[in-house]
C-alpha cells in the first residue's frame, strides 16, 4: 500500500468531512475512496471516521493521527522537492500498467526529439489514480484514457489506439480477418480494472451492447 498517498486522501477526508466533497477535491469518485480509506483503517488496525447517514466525524484515533499524517505528507512533498532540485529537470509520468511497451518507448523518443534536456520518471498508474495523483501533484503530467472526468486539469494531445480482439488458439474466428463486435456472441470479455479504469470500462461494454454482443461474463485485470 502507498502509505502517503493513502495518507493524503485520509486528510481530505478529515478536512472536508464529507467523502462526496472529498472526493471532488481530489478529482476521484467516491466509492474509490471510500474503499481507500477502509483500506488504510485496515493497514493501521484502527478506526479513523464514525460514520452515519447524516455525517462523519474523526474518531479520537483520527484526531489523534491527523496531525502526524499532515507532517508526513508534507515530509514526502519536501523529499521528492529535494530529490528533484538534485537530478535537474525531471517530469513525471503516469501511464497505463497494459499500456503496450512499443507504445510507451514510441512516446519517450519523440519526447527526447524535442525535449533532451528533461528525464522522464514514468509509473504505471490506473487513469482514475493518475487524476487523483495530478490533482494532488504527485505527478506532472498522465496519459490517461477517455472518457474521464477530471475537474481542473487541461488535456493535450489525443492518441487514438486502435482496439483488436485476442482469442484463444482453436477459437472458430481465429484467421478469419475483420471480426465485428457482434461476432463475439458468447465469448467472456476481459478488460482493464474497473475501479481503475471506470470511463472506459462503461464505454466498452456500452459498445458491446450497441453491436450485439453481451459477454456472458466480464473479468477484470489486476488493478
Amino acid at each position: 500500500m502507498d502509505l502517503v498517498r493513502h495518507l493524503r486522501y485520509f486528510i481530505a477526508v478529515a478536512e472536508e468531512l464529507h467523502f462526496g466533497n472529498a472526493a471532488i477535491r481530489l478529482g476521484m469518485a467516491q466509492p474509490p475512496l471510500s474503499q481507500r480509506i477502509k483500506r488504510l483503517e485496515e493497514e493501521l488496525g484502527a478506526r479513523l471516521f464514525d460514520r452515519s447517514a447524516r455525517q462523519v466525524r474523526l474518531t479520537e484515533t483520527g484526531r489523534l493521527l491527523l496531525g502526524e499524517a499532515r507532517e508526513i505528507v508534507a515530509r514526502a512533498d519536501r523529499l521528492h522537492e529535494l530529490a528533484r532540485q538534485g537530478r535537474g529537470a525531471v517530469l513525471r509520468v503516469g501511464v497505463p500498467p497494459d499500456l503496450a511497451a512499443t507504445v510507451i518507448a514510441a512516446l519517450v523518443a519523440r519526447f527526447r526529439e524535442t525535449h533532451p534536456e528533461v528525464r522522464l520518471a514514468p509509473a504505471e498508474i490506473w487513469t482514475a489514480d493518475q487524476v487523483t495523483a495530478l490533482a494532488e501533484g504527485t505527478i506532472d503530467v498522465g496519459l490517461v484514457r477517455h472518457p474521464v472526468s477530471a475537474p481542473g486539469l487541461r488535456f493535450g494531445e489525443i492518441l487514438v489506439q486502435v482496439q483488436g480482439v485476442l482469442l484463444p488458439d482453436g477459437d472458430p474466428l481465429t484467421g478469419a480477418g475483420e471480426v465485428h463486435l457482434a461476432d463475439l456472441a458468447g465469448r467472456e470479455l476481459l478488460m482493464p480494472p474497473k475501479e481503475g479504469e471506470p470511463g472506459l470500462h462503461a464505454e466498452v461494454l456500452a459498445a458491446c451492447r450497441r453491436h450485439g454482443y453481451v459477454p456472458p461474463q466480464v473479468h477484470q485485470g489486476a488493478g
